[in-house]
């Protein structure tokens, strides 16, 4: 395969992304907090640059009950295999209050759209365009990046990388976001529930896992 020269500034751009995000993570949000504004304007500016629209970053309406219904079928079954885990870890009797509790679902479904944001429509979306629109080895990549910046969080990693390039194929084959917000927030609340705070610290990554009490 010959690349052009989009597909590369395409995989550059996804992998630079991704790498300033795990910066921020690890660093910047402590020391700089102000770079978050740096985030911001990269994802405006390379819509702006690369002439995205609401469309091709899965902001629209016209295509939303088949991207449903498809969403449905994988969180559905990443919902049930979690669900089962949480049985078998004797979580049964935990209450779920934090979890349906309608302030935190609305911060945390507007956290999740973020995610979505990031990577979606631009990880993911230059990810197409760098492998020629191939879904498949761009949603691996995408897993791959998602997972990465979950570390150290021993349930989050593994669990991330599948349901990162699940949602990230989702994307390529729909390109709506919407659905797939919604679906990372419930599943997301059901993992915190299924697993134990001593594994996973509250859902945290970076040096914040280790910083849990």
């Amino acid at each position: 395969m010959k690349w052009t020269a989009e597909q590369c500034s395409c995989l550059v751009e996804a992998l630079a992304f991704a790498a300033f995000v795990g910066w921020y993570i690890w660093r910047l949000q402590a020391d700089e907090p102000w770079t978050s504004w740096v985030l911001l304007l990269w994802l405006v500016g390379s819509y702006f640059l690369r002439k995205d629209t609401p469309k091709t970053i899965g902001w629209r309406a016209d295509n939303l009950w088949p991207a449903t219904v498809q969403a449905a079928k994988f969180f559905g079954a990443g919902f049930l295999a979690i669900f089962a885990t949480g049985a078998c870890l004797g979580m049964l009797h935990r209450a779920a209050y934090h979890v349906i509790e309608p302030r935190r679902l609305a911060s945390y479904l507007a956290f999740c759209l973020l995610q979505q944001v990031a990577l979606n429509s631009l990880v993911m979306n230059r990810l197409l365009t760098a492998f020629g629109g191939k879904i498949g080895p761009a949603a691996l990549v995408a897993g791959l990046v998602f997972s990465a910046l979950h570390w150290p969080n021993p349930v989050l990693v593994p669990i991330t990388l599948v349901g990162g390039a699940g949602m990230a194929w989702l994307f390529g084959k729909q390109r709506n976001i919407v659905p797939l917000a919604v679906g990372q927030m419930v599943l997301g609340s059901v993992i915190w529930w299924a697993f134990p705070l001593v594994w996973h610290h509250s859902m945290r990554v970076g040096p914040a896992y280790w910083n849990y009490r």
